[in-house]
């Protein structure tokens, strides 16, 4: 599934509501009309709300039990079936909210709950509702013109760039629990589990956006945790493969498991050993992946981020390691130091 457009999209509904910490004994204050957004205004509003969506991991709505139980989804299906519930279900959202904010470093914000129509995903228009946390207000400063001179004085507002947690509910594939986004800023773990858990209750799609990062994530685990058991690899060697698995998923636009397997581990032996940990792995982890899929490559650009292509030696040297392998050579001198030897054509 494509990334959503919302160049179209329109603002039908909006309410904001006050959710404090339950933990804390604080309360929640639910606004029974529509929030007032100035005309001028209306343009930045869309902005702080929606830019933070422009991934392609989606998530459905899920319960354990039956997806009826889920009771955000449930909610949504009713704004859905009938916008002109549309207060009354987001005081619901509230409360729900509000009984799953327990944890003490959860801040207390106000909580916009929004109606959009005419979202395009891919070539279908659907309408969405939209959840967005609002936590963090920073000071900012504001300089008046007058007659002679300037006044200054300063406020208190939420940064377009700084939603602290957002979640966009697409009217598509109800019976799977909708298609969700997410977008959260809090790098604690506490905070994200108890908006995408506890809270909203999603697992991911199995697109190619999931799959692509599921096998990526696996083959960086096994390259860096499990090869160095089974074999006398270096770090050298472990880059390479890591770069090696980066460039498979760049050059091309899909997966198939053996013909990764042949180009990026190529030793037998290798290849038996990732294949017995990549059965684990998912069996512990209950992860589920096709042999063969397309490539995201938004999926690609994230989570070669994290691949590192660095070797440390004590605290005296770097060395990036990007292309060929063949060029650096390990060793050891008759003193017992350990080097390595790096070959090239030109320095730059």
């Amino acid at each position: 599934m494509n990334k959503p457009d919302f160049t179209q999209v329109d603002l039908l509904h909006l309410v904001t509501h006050h959710v404090g910490n339950k933990q804390r004994d604080e309360s929640y204050t639910l606004s029974d009309t529509a929030t007032v957004v100035d005309a001028d205004t209306t343009d930045y509003l869309l902005t702080y709300f929606l830019q933070p969506f422009n991934s392609e991991e989606y998530y459905s709505f899920h319960h354990s039990v039956s997806l009826d139980l889920n009771a955000v989804n449930t909610v949504a299906a009713r704004i859905f079936a009938d916008p002109d519930t549309f207060i009354a279900a987001s005081h619901d959202l509230a409360r729900l909210l509000f009984d799953q904010t327990t944890h003490p470093k959860v801040k207390a914000g106000e909580l916009n709950v929004a109606y959009f129509t005419n979202v395009l995903l891919g070539d279908e228009k659907v309408n969405a509702i939209g959840l967005f946390k609002s936590e963090t207000d920073t000071p900012f400063l504001k300089m008046k013109h007058q007659r002679k001179n300037y006044f200054i004085r300063h406020d208190f507002g939420f940064e377009l760039k700084g939603m602290d947690k957002g979640c966009l509910i697409f009217q598509t594939a109800a019976t799977e629990g909708y298609r969700v986004l997410v977008s959260d800023a809090s790098p604690r773990a506490a905070e994200t589990q108890y908006w995408k858990d506890d809270f909203l209750n999603i697992k991911p799609v199995s697109n190619a956006y999931h799959q692509t990062t599921q096998f990526l994530n696996i083959a960086k685990t096994y390259v860096t945790e499990k090869l160095a058991e089974d074999f006398d690899v270096s770090k050298a060697d472990q880059i390479d493969l890591l770069n090696r698995s980066a460039e498979y998923f760049k050059k091309n636009e899909s997966f198939n498991q053996e013909q990764f397997e042949q180009q990026v581990f190529q030793d037998k032996s290798v290849i038996e050993s990732f294949r017995s940990f990549d059965q684990t792995y998912r069996e512990e982890n209950s992860i589920a992946i096709e042999e063969e899929f397309d490539i995201s490559k938004q999926a690609v650009k994230k989570q070669t981020r994290v691949f590192k292509s660095v070797l440390k030696l004590d605290k005296n040297f770097h060395i990036y390691i990007h292309g060929d392998r063949n060029l650096i050579e390990r060793g050891t001198d008759s003193d017992g130091r350990k080097y390595y030897k790096i070959y090239y054509t030109e320095e730059t």
